[in-house]
C-alpha cells in the first residue's frame, strides 16, 4: 500500500543559507535527483509523530523547519558547522521560531528527557561504526520517555555509489558507516517501530536509502 507523504515544502534555493558547498541544497529542484532527495526527507517526516519540541541533529540549511513547524511547538537544532545566527534570523523572518546550537550528537548539550522527536537524515553514516552505539546512548538520552528516533541513511550499494559520484562525491571519502551498522546500533538500544527502504528512480533499480523509526521504552 503506497503511503500518503508530506510535501517537503521549500523556500527559494537562493534564499538558504550558513552552510558551505558541499550541502544537497542545490538538488532538490533538480528533475530526476531532486526527486530522489525529496523523497527521502518526506518519508522521514513522514515517520515524526509530533509534540512540544524536536531536535534535528545535523539540521544543515534548515531544509525541514517549514514542515516541522506545523508538527511541533518549539524546533531545537544541533549543527556540527552550520551558520546559527544566519539560519535562524532566515527562518525567523518565516515566523518559524527555532534554537539552534553547533555541536555533536556524540556529546549534546541537552538536559535528559527532553525531547519527543529526535531526527537525523543523512548524518548517521559519516560517523565512524564504533561511534554509532555513543550516538544512539546519547539520543535515548535527550528523549523522553516514549519519545521517537527517526533517522534516514543512504543503502550501500553500487547505484548509490555511482550516484554520488555522478554528483560530483566520493562517497568513500564521506560516508564510513553502513545501513547495516546504524540499525544494529539502534536495536541496542531502543525498540523498533519500522525501518522503511526507498527505492530508487526508477524502481527496478531497487532500495538506495533506508528510514528507521525507534522509540525509547516508557
Amino acid at each position: 500500500m503506497k503511503r500518503n507523504l508530506p510535501a517537503l515544502k521549500l523556500l527559494p534555493t537562493i534564499e538558504y543559507t550558513g552552510v558551505n558547498e558541499l550541502d544537497p541544497i542545490k538538488y532538490y529542484r533538480l528533475p530526476v535527483f531532486g526527486k530522489l532527495y525529496r523523497s527521502r526527507v518526506e518519508h522521514c517526516l513522514a515517520e515524526c509523530k509530533g509534540g512540544q519540541s524536536i531536535l534535528e541533529i545535523g539540521f544543515g540549511t534548515g531544509l525541514t523547519f517549514l514542515n516541522l513547524q506545523e508538527q511541533y511547538e518549539k524546533i531545537y537544532g544541533l549543527d556540527l558547522t552550520a551558520d546559527v545566527d544566519a539560519i535562524s534570523e532566515l527562518f525567523s523572518r518565516h515566523q518559524v521560531e527555532t534554537d539552534l546550537k553547533n555541536g555533536s550528537v556524540l556529546d549534546m548539550p541537552y538536559e535528559d528527557n527532553a525531547f519527543d522527536t529526535v531526527l537525523l537524515i543523512s548524518i548517521l553514516e559519516h560517523l565512524q561504526p564504533e561511534e554509532q552505539e555513543i550516538a544512539f546512548k546519547e539520543m535515548r538520552r535527550v528523549l523522553k520517555p516514549g519519545g521517537q528516533v527517526v533517522y534516514g541513511v543512504p543503502i550501500e550499494r553500487p547505484l548509490m555509489v555511482f550516484l554520488f559520484r555522478v554528483l560530483g562525491h566520493d562517497i568513500r571519502q564521506e560516508h564510513f558507516s553502513t545501513e547495516l551498522n546504524v540499525s544494529q546500533a539502534a536495536k541496542q538500544l531502543l525498540d523498533k517501530v519500522r525501518i522503511i527502504n526507498i527505492k530508487g528512480i526508477p524502481a527496478f533499480t531497487g532500495a538506495v536509502y533506508q528510514v528507521g523509526h525507534f522509540v525509547k521504552a516508557g
